[in-house]
């Protein structure tokens, strides 16, 4: 219960169909920015509003302290990932440590026979197990967050809210009496407030953001910045630098601390270069050189691609038409249909040989 909408109506609806509800609040992070604030999660007034919850629906509620795994696995994480010339996704992170593997724990330790989260995801039983579908409402959907996720962990995992909206979500907490009916969504990224990544790396990692160069596609230097941490690949405002024609990130060198800008055409790619991919599907095996849904941010929609094993052993996608380049650290998340089969860390992208030479 992470003192929202979500959890607290998934609780809520446990609680009215008769179970024994038991609601676990996860302190993730220093409250000293949040407290009294909404909109956030896991700190301040929101485990307030769980206790609150808990106590309206008359069931047992915890609060644990996992600041410290938080930070050494979630924001220290974070942090580097920037500095490494990435834009991460810790709430990936956060769902594939704390969320998942420390709290399924002690859920196991209290003897539960299952752990409902408030995500917008579905859970089928197929003819070889468990399986994780996107939500019916696409708009909600957050499967692609739980990529990571195992088959031991999701055959002991619930998704209530995966076949409703969020209007009726809120219908119910209104129905229920929760106080936080009409509390707003949660930010993103809990433990940043205000989206100010730059300020939280800092304080995380003090004095790690160096200055470097900002070159064009040709190596000119066209002015100096005060860290990579305040860049992603795609990215157009906050440059820092004047020019006559639109401007955007096509690539941070973490080693030389240089971000090369260029127009918007140069970052059209077709291969998605991938680290060891995570495989949920059971019938894995039969992913390579099948063609799947890929989605390569949170945001993106997906697009037609095929998992493949090149000449030096790794994996990659061949993508079925041009993409804008996502930075690395971000997910690629494969799908057939609904369903989720797996998914990877970001490496890189880059053209094919064939695209490169039809550009010439």
């Amino acid at each position: 219960m992470s003192g929202g909408v979500d959890s607290s109506v998934v609780a809520a609806l446990y609680a009215e169909a008769g179970y024994n509800v038991v609601g676990i609040t996860l302190q993730l992070y220093d409250d000293g920015e949040a407290r009294g604030q909404t909109g956030t999660c896991c700190a301040g007034q929101d485990i307030h509003d769980a206790r609150r919850v808990a106590s309206h629906l008359g069931i047992a509620h915890y609060v644990l302290n996992y600041e410290d795994r938080f930070r050494q696995d979630v924001m220290d994480e974070f942090a580097d990932s920037y500095l490494r010339g990435e834009t991460p996704v810790p709430c990936i992170m956060c769902n594939q440590t704390v969320k998942f593997r420390d709290l399924m724990s002690v859920a196991r330790d209290l003897g539960a026979d299952a752990l409902a989260t408030g995500h917008y995801a579905r859970r089928f039983v197929g003819d070889l197990g468990a399986e994780l579908h996107r939500a019916h409402d696409k708009n909600r959907d957050q499967s692609y967050f739980l990529f990571t996720t195992t088959g031991e962990q999701l055959d002991f995992l619930r998704f209530p809210l995966g076949d409703i909206g969020k209007s009726e979500v809120r219908h119910h907490a209104e129905r229920l009496g929760l106080a936080v009916a009409e509390k707003p969504d949660s930010q993103d990224i809990c433990f940043v407030p205000k989206g100010n990544y730059s300020a939280i790396i800092e304080k995380l990692r003090p004095g790690a953001a160096e200055a470097g160069e900002i070159v064009n596609l040709d190596g000119k230097i066209l002015g100096e910045h005060a860290g990579i941490i305040h860049f992603t690949v795609g990215q157009r405002r906050g440059l820092g630098i004047s020019s006559s024609e639109p401007l955007y990130v096509i690539d941070i060198d973490a080693a030389s601390r240089r971000v090369t800008v260029g127009p918007k055409n140069q970052l059209m790619r077709d291969r998605v270069i991938l680290h060891p991919p995570h495989f949920l599907a059971a019938d894995s095996a039969t992913l390579v050189n099948e063609e799947l849904t890929v989605r390569l941010r949170s945001t993106h929609p997906g697009t037609p691609a095929r998992l493949i094993i090149n000449e030096n052993g790794n994996f990659e996608l061949e993508l079925s038409q041009l993409e804008e380049a996502t930075a690395s650290g971000q997910a690629a998340v494969f799908y057939r249909g609904s369903r989720l089969l797996g998914g990877a860390w970001i490496a890189g992208m880059h053209q094919s040989a064939e695209l490169k030479q039809a550009a010439t």
